[in-house]
């Protein structure tokens, strides 16, 4: 059976092929009413499929988004991952997923496989990103947005949160309690990553804890950002002597393990001690106790992240600062804290 083609649709519809391109890529042109019925209904009868590779060819570019992010199966890349789908099938777009697990050279495979591949545009969640691939992007050309992080190394339009000042306002909360001091349990880097988030919640936590005049020496932990590995960390913190009597987590996640490590060590939360993370990721609220954290705007994140991707003038003017599109943090209150 010959393959239906875009002249078969036109015939039968009584149009032109460039009326039918109008229809399907719903643009750049209009189309009337009655003239788009027939074609859909041309469309419908002869079964046409569209051939998404020979456009792509033509036009250079696919309707796909490239994704990168560190770990997906961290609950809040993942939810980050799903609201970037979401914002694209709004757009008639579809999401390619690449987890760079923090390496840099898996970075750069997914940056290379990704825009070999002609993806509308790409949305980077980097850690640390390094020379080579943003001398990668610059050789492509590419549409990139940076998501969530912004690395030194590239200069790309970046949506993120107000991660200094929500980590700061979380500290502030737990101090208000009438803690003695706040421990932070920070990530995994010993000199801080300009534009990393961790580094700003650490930020945060100092100044906090500045203001308040309470000392931070000797009170900042490394750990991971998964709470498997800051559970092991949280224990041996948490066993050992001068316990803190409240902890801020860089992350939703860690605050997670640190909980799981508190219950096995028979230290009741909140009143032995305090527990507050950052993202209010969905699993926040159905822990024990429900965790008090910092909630970022993932879905607005995600939707202004695919807009700027996708939109023309992306490469905007503009100094470092300028080029940020910042939105707030919010202080969620649960039991973990000390809150009712």
């Amino acid at each position: 059976m010959a393959k239906v083609t875009r002249d078969d649709v036109a015939r039968l519809a009584g149009t032109s092929t460039a009326v039918v391109s109008y229809v399907i890529n719903n643009g750049p042109r209009p189309v009337a009413p009655a003239t788009r019925e027939r074609v859909l209904a041309a469309i419908k009868e002869l079964s046409y499929r569209p051939d998404r590779v020979a456009q792509a060819m033509a036009s250079r570019r696919t309707e796909l988004i490239g994704l990168i992010v560190p770990d997906a199966r961290q609950p809040f890349f993942g939810e980050m991952a799903h609201a970037v789908e979401q914002a694209a099938a709004e757009r008639g777009k579809m999401v390619l997923v690449g987890n760079s697990d923090y390496v840099a050279e898996r970075e750069v495979h997914y940056l290379r496989a990704f825009l070999g591949m002609r993806v509308s545009g790409l949305i980077l969640v980097s850690h640390a990103l390094n020379d080579n691939a943003a001398a990668e992007i610059d050789a492509w050309d590419a549409r990139v947005v940076l998501l969530h992080e912004r690395p030194e190394a590239i200069d790309d339009v970046a949506v993120v949160t107000d991660d200094l000042g929500g980590a700061q306002l979380a500290v502030e909360h737990l101090l208000s309690h009438g803690y003695e001091y706040v421990a932070c349990m920070g990530g995994i880097a010993e000199t801080p990553l300009v534009g990393d988030p961790v580094s700003d919640h650490v930020e945060g936590w100092r100044r906090a804890m500045d203001e308040a005049g309470i000392p931070t020496e000797g009170r900042l932990f490394q750990a991971p950002y998964n709470r498997y590995d800051a559970y092991q960390v949280a224990l041996k913190l948490l066993a050992g002597p001068g316990r803190p009597p409240a902890i801020f987590c860089s992350t939703d996640d860690q605050a997670i393990g640190v909980l799981r490590a508190a219950r096995e060590l028979r230290i009741e939360v909140p009143s032995e001690l305090a527990v507050a993370g950052f993202d209010d990721v969905k699993e926040a609220a159905l822990t024990d106790p429900p965790l008090t954290t910092i909630a970022t705007d993932r879905t607005g994140m995600a939707r202004a992240a695919v807009d700027l991707v996708l939109d023309d003038g992306i490469r905007v003017a503009g100094s470092r600062g300028e080029r940020v599109k910042l939105f707030p943090s919010k202080l969620v209150t649960r039991r973990s804290c000390g809150c009712e």
